[in-house]
């Protein structure tokens, strides 16, 4: 009896294994085919030769850079010897690799909830929508906030007119503490936790693009679900980018024009589309005449 019971679960524990197995393998076939990945790369090089969107990272660089160096050197001080000594019961000789990057992780998370909630805000949506501007996507930023003639794309940038960027959320922060016991399983462990938390941030580096076209919390919900792959690959890829200590700051900014050009992509899309369905449609209306 025992034995039967045994094979039953063992047979369904492969059985749910096989289905993760091929969901993973659906969902990193979507993030290669989308590109969405190389997205945070081209944001470093269009912000590296676009100095008029270097303004908003330069007004806000020294309390940022203050607040990093205090929290990554207070994180090191306090919690790497206590986080070692547990890690290193299950990683082993590992666990000096396995706590830097936990404490890194640890301190970006830190230092974003600070940041963004009370330095980087505005600086951040500055660049976003500065962004936009600089690819000619005026329309949709003229949605949100009011835009200037002549100069460069962050000195056309008016009073806002939509409330910026969400703050990060308690619920964010409760799964984040909640899949951090994930770095006790030796580097795999770590490397799901960072794919988690990328794909929580995924869901989060369109919200100014989709506050800007008035999308309901429900079109939001589907267009992220039939766009996991590329969302998740963006998220994990940005996330490990700020993860860098200090240089995660410049690299918050870039992912922030990143995220605006693939939204400017998507725009240019879009409006190709229905340019090249509206005669198609005018001719259909004819012929029913």
């Amino acid at each position: 009896m025992s034995t039967g019971f045994a094979g039953s679960m063992q047979a369904k524990a492969q059985e749910v294994a096989k289905e993760d197995y091929e969901k993973a393998r659906a969902l990193a076939a979507d993030a290669a085919r989308s590109g969405a990945f190389l997205y945070p790369f081209k944001g470093i090089f269009y912000f590296l030769t676009h100095r008029a969107l270097w303004k908003p990272l330069a007004s806000r660089l020294l309390p940022t850079l203050g607040l990093s160096a205090a929290v990554v050197a207070g994180m090191f001080f306090f919690t790497y010897l206590p986080q070692l000594a547990i890690l290193v019961f299950v990683n082993g000789p590992l666990a000096v690799f396995t706590t830097v990057l936990l404490i890194l992780n640890e301190s970006s998370t830190l230092i974003n909830i600070v940041s963004r909630n009370f330095l980087l805000q505005d600086a951040l949506l500055d660049t976003f929508d500065g962004t936009l501007v600089s690819r000619n996507a005026t329309g949709v930023v003229s949605e949100g906030r009011q835009l200037k003639s002549g100069g460069d794309p962050i000195e056309r940038l008016g009073k806002i007119l939509k409330s910026p960027f969400e703050k990060y959320s308690p619920k964010a922060l409760i799964r984040y503490i909640m899949y951090l016991p994930l770095n006790f399983i030796p580097i795999v462990g770590t490397v799901i936790f960072i794919f988690i938390q990328g794909r929580s941030r995924g869901h989060s580096v369109h919200g100014r693009y989709f506050q800007l076209k008035e999308w309901s919390s429900s079109r939001r919900s589907d267009w992220l679900a039939r766009h996991t792959g590329a969302y998740t690959a963006f998220g994990t890829v940005a996330t490990v980018l700020e993860m860098v200590p200090f240089a995660g700051i410049f690299f918050g900014f870039t992912n922030a024009v990143g995220a605006a050009l693939w939204a400017a992509d998507i725009e240019e899309k879009n409006t190709q589309m229905e340019q090249s369905t509206a005669p198609g449609l005018r001719e259909a209306a004819k012929k029913a005449e």
